[in-house]
């Protein structure tokens, strides 16, 4: 095994301050073009944001912060749902924000509600489905589809969220792989914050859920994603509010988080970045 030592160090780190210049320069050149144009860089953005992107998102927005001089303030709430908080919910009672962050077809269904710009809507990211398994047990094939179905086949007990990808996998991942019947005695649908620990707890053999989800998670290991055959991806976009009090602020948050710079900080959070919009 080969192991860096002295100057490869150093040339990573010096690879992390270009990055870093990198990412300054292209959200001080998106600001520059705003103080153009009369906008001012101490002003606020206000960001609506489900949990998803959520991993990126705290590590860029200081970062776009810092660069541009501008403050975020965050609301997080789910996606869907009938609760308070919920960002569907926030927005039908009035609610106001700059910048959405959401699953892709939630936002398309508020663009459809006239309460984002239609062409505003960017794709950040998309986020895979994976398997975990307990820390320290040897990690099944999952490389293609056979392999998949051979680890299902084998384990006592499986578990899956509920949420849409947990559907997916119960009435459409078991019945694509030909094995739905056997599964029915020895899968089940929990909810999505504890099919990590069923698993790390030994009440589980096997969770599938959201790479993302997944990763800051203890006590497990990821095996990695399904196979592309079987695989459904989760897309988490953004897009301008049309009740936006500081439309340029969003656009450059948005311009900002789809920048080639800011993929690094999405595929370290479990997911893999979508666009990369030049530097203007």
């Amino acid at each position: 095994m080969h192991i860096r030592t002295g100057s490869s160090n150093r040339d990573w780190g010096g690879a992390v301050t270009i990055r870093k210049l990198r990412i300054r320069a292209l959200a001080f050149c998106v600001a520059g073009a705003l103080l153009g144009s009369g906008a001012a860089l101490a002003d606020e953005v206000k960001v609506m944001i489900s949990g998803g992107f959520a991993s990126a998102y705290r590590e860029l927005g200081p970062q776009f912060e810092e660069a541009t001089g501008r403050k975020l303030i965050t609301v997080w709430g789910p996606t869907v749902g009938t609760a308070a908080n919920a960002i569907p919910v926030r927005l039908a009672r009035g609610e106001w924000a700059d910048v959405l962050i959401v699953v892709g077809y939630a936002l398309d269904e508020q663009i459809n509600a006239g309460k984002v710009l239609p062409d505003s809507k960017v794709d950040f990211a998309r986020s895979a489905i994976g398997m975990v398994v307990r820390e320290g047990t040897p990690k099944p094939d999952i490389s293609s589809a056979d392999g998949l179905r051979r680890a299902l086949l084998a384990a006592k007990s499986i578990v899956y969220p509920d949420s849409p990808i947990g559907v997916y996998v119960g009435s459409e991942l078991f019945w694509r792989l030909g094995i739905a019947g056997r599964m029915e005695s020895k899968s089940r649908m929990i909810p999505v914050a504890r099919v990590a620990n069923a698993v790390a707890n030994g009440d589980a053999e096997i969770g599938i859920q959201q790479v993302v989800e997944l990763l800051p998670e203890k006590g497990v290991t990821v095996v990695g994603s399904l196979p592309a055959e079987v695989q459904r991806y989760t897309v988490f976009s953004g897009g301008i509010a049309t009740s936006a009090k500081n439309p340029a602020g969003a656009d450059a948050l948005i311009h900002f988080l789809s920048s080639p710079d800011a993929a690094p900080a999405i595929s370290r959070s479990g997911l893999e970045p979508l666009s990369a919009t030049p530097a203007k």
